[in-house]
């Protein structure tokens, strides 16, 4: 096998042929689900176990603030304009993907658009916050039920995308591709 081949097959546009999909996907959900809010999850576990007042709890509602008024600015500010382009690219990506029989368009939906839900789950809790202005364990409870639902909108979308990922694998190879 020559240099071109190799590195052409490395960097394969056949997406769910390809193990750097699948190691994409893992670390995405691996991370997504990490960092609730962008806090670390291990800094609200070590909140949670400590004493309220700590310098844990206070280390973690301190991110938690810093991260909602980040997430709530940012979607005031460029919220429709985001809004309009996330929705054109994942618009153009199912064309390309599901009209045009693009594999790497389909993938990149099946990326696109669980992390579009999580987005917006996460600012509908950073309005809660916000709005309630949480801190200690009510903050503690909202974030674990955050961090739930990011971890079943990751299962779903890893069980979609490896079903579809099959069946795709399937018919090329008994298609003779």
């Amino acid at each position: 096998m020559d240099w071109y081949s190799t590195v052409f097959e490395l960097i394969d546009m056949r997406s769910f042929s390809n193990l750097w999909f699948w190691i994409a996907l893992a670390v995405l959900w691996s991370s997504t689900s990490h960092y609730i809010l962008g806090v670390p999850w291990d800094m609200v576990l070590r909140a949670r176990k400590e004493a309220e007042g700590s310098a844990a709890m206070d280390d973690m509602t301190a991110m938690v603030g810093i991260n909602v008024r980040r997430i709530l600015y940012i979607a005031q500010e460029s919220g429709v304009m985001l809004t309009g382009i996330i929705c054109f690219a994942l618009t153009t990506a199912a064309l390309l993907g599901w009209v045009y029989e693009r594999e790497f368009a389909q993938a990149l939906i099946l990326l696109g658009v669980p992390l579009s839900l999580v987005w917006l789950l996460s600012l509908r809790t950073a309005r809660q916050i916000d709005a309630a202005g949480l801190t200690g364990a009510p903050l503690i409870n909202l974030l674990f039920r955050h961090r739930l639902y990011v971890q079943i909108i990751g299962m779903v979308s890893i069980f979609i995308t490896a079903m579809w990922g099959m069946y795709q694998n399937m018919s090329v190879s008994a298609l003779g591709g």
